[in-house]
């Protein structure tokens, strides 16, 4: 970790650093990024950035949509996907203002920087800390081909049941089966290991890697608990890491939610839990699951507004086709302890004071995490501020399997929208939480909304296999 940039400056002499890549992200929180020749990297980048057109990456900006990005160095760190030795930072985009930059507001860096300092101004913590659980497939083959005559996609894993042939490797996982399972069957443990050690090398601890639920190839990598904001950049980091890493070692690495029809989704569970001076705020050993009532009125704003979350959260058409029953996916609008049914789940493990948390279940990787951890942050402290008790408006505690409930019992419970038109419809209606203290710009939700109207409106023209299959000979 550098602390400024005598520091960058220095360690680009003493290891022969040729290149400086400034790493950006978009509106949907993918990387993009300007290189410059590291001889002339100087102080200046931190005052003067480097110029780009915001417009390209999808915000909607009131101003001239020139702006600049103004490097922060403590994100600084040798790029191993790079064969020309190069220094890669993030930061944070500005207005081009006068004497002074500010802050682009619709920038998705700034406003998570924006929630925490709206959370520090409330009084009710200093610190939010997550651990988002990155769930994700990984593929010896992936392509797709989309044509008037030609809709079909192809994937494939050496160890899917699938390829249960008798002149194969033996080598297969059944249906399913795959959670934890161990070598000779874990053919992707190196990879794996590798794709750790390189999110150690920028910084990021790691907790664990294993195999998943899916025999097609799912996986997970776990980070420990951060900082919401370095986490965001850790988010973005980590899935680079993982897809250059799967890339060297020929194959492709998906966040995607539901790339396999019958098999388990992948999420990106959100463990979270606030601190006020160095001490836990959700702890309390009198509370339910030592819970404390800010713990609990957090998770009653979460499930108040978790409609409108899930259009940030969960911001893909494919997104929706993880969240159904019978796949451990949360489907219920509640909370209970060790219960993977629910949207909010308390893990029993976590028993001191300073670990004391609850996981959002419903996230997944194709969200912008800047976004989406800081409207979790906001809409759990518009529960807290309004004193919304999750118990009190009959979300829970649900200590029961969900799934196996008699219909009518079912019928009685909340589930997460449908599908992304209607988690939109739900942003549409409710965001006054997201814009309380200006921390999302209205401007930049009606941009998402209209951004993401049109992908679900030109995705719903597409006719799909099953469509072929339901109604070609009607």
């Amino acid at each position: 970790m550098f602390k400024d940039v005598k520091e960058v400056m220095e360690f680009i002499r003493e290891n022969d650093i040729k290149m400086v890549d400034f790493k950006m992200v978009d509106i949907s929180g993918a990387y993009r990024h300007v290189t410059i020749p590291a001889a002339r990297f100087s102080e200046e980048y931190l005052t003067d950035g480097v110029g780009f057109d915001a417009s390209n990456y999808g915000y909607a900006v009131v101003e001239k949509s020139d702006m600049v990005f103004i490097p922060d160095v403590t994100t600084a760190m040798v790029d191993p996907f790079c064969e020309i030795p190069t220094l890669s930072m993030t930061g944070n985009a500005m207005i081009i203002d006068y004497p002074h930059n500010r802050p682009l507001p619709q920038y998705p860096r700034n406003i998570v920087l924006a929630a925490q300092q709206y959370m520090k101004d409330s009084g009710i913590a200093d610190t939010m800390l997550i651990l988002p659980e990155f769930e994700f497939y990984l593929f010896d083959e992936a392509g797709w081909k989309l044509e008037g005559r030609r809709q079909e996609a192809h994937v494939d894993f050496a160890q899917a049941h699938w390829n249960s042939e008798a002149e194969g490797s033996g080598n297969i996982v059944p249906l399913q089966k795959n959670y934890h399972i161990a070598k000779p069957f874990d053919t992707t443990y190196e990879c794996r290991s590798e794709m750790v050690l390189r999110i150690e090398e920028a910084g990021i601890p790691v907790k664990y890697h294993h195999p998943e639920v899916s025999a097609s190839g799912q996986f997970e990598i776990e980070p420990l608990l951060g900082d919401v904001v370095k986490m965001a950049d850790a988010t973005v980091l980590i899935k680079y890491i993982i897809k250059n890493t799967a890339r060297e070692y020929g194959m492709c690495a998906t966040f995607m939610p539901k790339p396999v029809y019958g098999e388990a989704g992948s999420g990106m569970h959100v463990h979270m839990l606030l601190m006020k001076n160095g001490k836990p705020v959700f702890s309390d050993d009198k509370g339910y699951s030592h819970l404390s009532k800010t713990a609990h009125y957090f998770m009653g704003g979460l499930l108040k507004h978790i409609d409108s979350l899930c259009a940030l959260t969960n911001p893909s058409t494919n997104s929706f086709k993880r969240l159904v029953p019978g796949f451990e996916a949360p489907v219920t609008v509640g909370y209970a302890t060790s219960n993977r049914s629910a949207v909010i789940r308390i893990p029993a493990y976590a028993k001191t004071p300073e670990m004391r948390r609850f996981e959002l279940r419903n996230p997944d990787a194709t969200c912008n995490p800047y976004f989406a951890y800081a409207a979790i942050l906001m809409a759990g402290l518009d529960g807290v501020k309004k004193k919304i008790d999750p118990h009190k408006n009959g979300w829970g505690p649900f200590d029961v399997n969900l799934y196996k409930l008699p219909e009518e019992e079912k019928a009685k419970l909340k589930g997460l929208p449908v599908s992304l038109d209607k988690a939109l419809d739900a942003l549409e209606a409710d965001h006054a939480y997201l814009t309380e203290g200006g921390v999302f710009p209205e401007e930049l939700i009606r941009s998402f909304i209209s951004i993401k109207r049109g992908e679900c409106a030109e995705i719903a023209k597409i006719p799909t296999v099953p469509e072929y299959d339901r109604y070609f000979n009607c």
